[in-house]
């Protein structure tokens, strides 16, 4: 069950299919939940249709479910004014002062930031204007928030203070609430649960290629190569091993332009069968990829629990996953997957070569992670984990 008449204001970027996922978890429970996107942009399509509700006079709700706060009551007009605004406004901080006004004005029982650089920040300013009669607040940890942010100079005074004013805090790495209680957050943590919400483990069933593992023969790299992805050292183990992966297709997505180029330099290199998918690729065409490879690979200097190597655990793909990116609170390092660094290509490929050619290793994996996924990923479990949560922070909620 679930606590009614609870009112919600979650701040994120709102067209991520991460924040959506986890937004719809808490549909059906009869709460009042405003949503205040930190950018603008058109929300997640996975929201469904939304309530635009003008933010010049932004009040409590009259009936339960997801409303947008907007500056026009409907979605092109929202897109055009604010836009404007952010052109007129010249780098002013006038989205913080919205979100302060808006909360002033709606009551939230609870805020919700989901991120810390853009959801975060937001938060931190408009509770630096209000003060003491800011609303209970959660704070949500999101990949790198933490774990790299919080050792860069010009991030880490705001990481550190959103951890000193937050009275909730909710991460999906067991690491990074050690890291934010030695930063000092003195509040309560929620569990430890996946920021993308759980899965529907019989509908994952009907994407996996029948059979074994080991029958599969598809190796998949994630190409990201920005701030923190490194899918380049991916590629050159590839060419280190080419001549062992001669039966295998190879396919990147989400390739950034660097790793387009060099994966069709490799390509033609090496004439393995290499190609990259078109940046955006539909979710359940993904899940078809991860429950048709063999191997899937995923390397970064940091992130939080990647959501690729979540969804290659479940279904059944090999994951050979960075070690900056919590793989080891899910797999063990040898027996159910491969940890490794993300800049020593050479160890990189010496475990390709063996993932791809030991078949009880693969089989005996995909068996150990599908328990891991029924266990720790089902959706319905932790649909239920997150409403608690919701429901602990509204009865121990500041008095308004």
């Amino acid at each position: 069950g679930s606590i009614s008449h609870m009112r919600l204001l979650i701040v994120g970027m709102m067209n991520s299919v991460h924040a959506a996922r986890w937004i719809n978890q808490l549909a059906g429970n009869g709460w009042e939940i405003t949503l205040f996107s930190t950018f603008v942009e058109p929300p997640n399509p996975m929201l469904g249709k939304l309530d635009y509700v003008t933010g010049l006079a932004p009040a409590r709700s009259k009936q339960p479910g997801l409303r947008m706060l907007s500056l026009l009551p409907w979605r092109r007009g929202r897109l055009r004014v604010e836009t404007w605004m952010d052109r007129a406004a010249r780098g002013r901080p006038w989205r913080e002062r919205w979100l302060e006004y808006a909360i002033r004005r709606v009551k939230p029982d609870i805020v919700h930031s989901i991120e810390f650089q853009h959801a975060g920040y937001l938060c931190l300013g408009a509770r630096k204007r209000i003060g003491g009669r800011f609303p209970t607040w959660i704070a949500t940890n999101w990949g790198s928030d933490v774990y790299l942010y919080s050792r860069l100079p010009e991030h880490r005074e705001r990481v550190i203070e959103i951890l000193r004013l937050a009275d909730y805090y909710s991460a999906e790495c067991r690491r990074d609430v050690v890291l934010a209680r030695e930063l000092g957050f003195k509040g309560k943590v929620f569990s430890v649960l996946p920021n993308a919400g759980g899965v529907d483990l019989v509908r994952l069933g009907s994407f996996a290629q029948p059979g074994p593992t080991s029958a599969r023969k598809l190796i998949l790299v994630k190409g990201y190569q920005h701030f923190s992805g490194r899918a380049l050292f991916a590629l050159e183990a590839i060419r280190m091993c080419a001549d062992r992966l001669r039966s295998f297709a190879i396919k990147v997505y989400a390739a950034h332009p660097d790793v387009r180029i060099a994966a069709e330099l490799l390509r033609q290199d090496t004439q393995l069968d290499i190609e990259c998918l078109p940046f955006h690729v539909d979710h359940d065409e993904m899940l078809r990829l991860h429950g048709a490879a063999r191997i899937s690979i995923g390397l970064g200097i940091s992130d939080g629990i990647s959501t690729s190597f979540l969804e290659a655990l479940a279904m059944g793909s090999f994951p050979i996953q960075s070690y900056t990116a919590c793989a080891d609170e899910w797999v063990q390092d040898g027996v159910s997957g491969f940890i490794v660094s993300p800049g020593d290509p050479a160890l990189i490929a010496e475990r390709i070569v063996r993932a791809a050619g030991d078949d009880a290793l693969v089989d005996g994996a995909a068996a150990i992670n599908r328990r891991t996924a029924e266990e720790r990923l089902d959706h319905m479990k932790i649909s239920q984990a997150v409403v608690d949560a919701y429901n602990e922070a509204f009865l121990r909620r500041r008095p308004a």
